[in-house]
């Protein structure tokens, strides 16, 4: 994992950014929750979402929006912090020019600036929004919603109502061409506390289940890609052996080189 510095609008932007070897790997950009309230790249369930595309092998980048730690600028409450993951995706797209797919993933308020991203760049070909504050922010912009996804949400979250979720879920998927899955963690509240572990699988499952829609349908290389599935498979399954032990210990540090993760974000 490397630390990454790029200018945005309002002055530099701080990220984390993992490549790929896979020539043509696709591309994940993770957005964080409310930098108000605790919010960073560092976030746990932002680290979560990272991993997860990381050993599907993606290109994958997290950053911090303006203010938030080594990030420039000011809060804006939105359109500031649009325009810098604009610019993100920006500079992951130039770093992976041939990237065959293009993924937005945030948690919480991050969700909200992922899915406004989503309405403005035809070139994301599916999103994964977590917790998305549905009771809090208007989501009408989705009108249509351009593209496919998942959404992920807590059964006990104490900030974010449940029911509005599914029900914003239930709206996208009602609309033409567009299949919106929504996955329930019962017993996840807002933290997803000792079920980042269920978070991790049910995002990654539908990552594979994505891909391999879209793969190619040639039968020699079909046989290559069930082959490349079914690993990934095992590896999702696999995943509570690398984080069962973050979730004994919540200021467990998920990246050496990165601050515990501590994070008390509330939106």
């Amino acid at each position: 994992m490397t630390e990454v510095l790029f200018n945005g609008h309002a002055g530099r932007l701080e990220g984390r950014y993992h490549q790929s070897d896979k020539p043509g790997a696709p591309i994940a950009l993770i957005l964080h929750p409310h930098p108000q309230y605790g919010g960073t790249m560092n976030n746990k369930v932002v680290y979560t979402l990272f991993s997860c595309f990381q050993n599907l092998g993606f290109s994958v980048l997290r950053f911090n929006f303006r203010s938030v730690g080594r990030s420039q600028g000011e809060f804006e409450d939105g359109p500031g912090e649009l325009s810098d993951a604009t610019v993100a995706l920006d500079w992951l797209q130039s770093v992976n020019p041939e990237a065959r797919q293009c993924w937005i993933a945030g948690y919480s308020f991050g969700a909200w600036i992922g899915l406004q991203l989503l309405m403005r760049r035809p070139d994301i070909n599916n999103f994964i929004a977590v917790s998305p504050p549905a009771n809090e922010k208007d989501f009408s912009f989705l009108a249509p919603c351009p593209t496919s996804g998942l959404v992920i949400q807590g059964g006990i979250d104490e900030i974010v109502n449940p029911a509005s979720v599914a029900s914003l879920a239930k709206k996208l998927n009602q609309q033409r061409n567009v299949d919106v899955d929504f996955a329930l963690i019962e017993e996840g509240d807002h933290m997803y506390n000792n079920h980042l572990v269920d978070l991790y699988k049910v995002a990654g499952n539908y990552i594979i289940g994505a891909m391999q829609r879209k793969a190619p349908t040639k039968k020699r290389r079909g046989r290559r890609k069930k082959v490349e599935m079914e690993q990934d498979n095992l590896l999702i399954e696999n995943a509570s052996d690398d984080f069962e032990d973050e979730e004994m210990d919540n200021d467990a540090e998920f990246d050496s080189d990165d601050a515990t993760l501590d994070d008390e974000d509330e939106k």
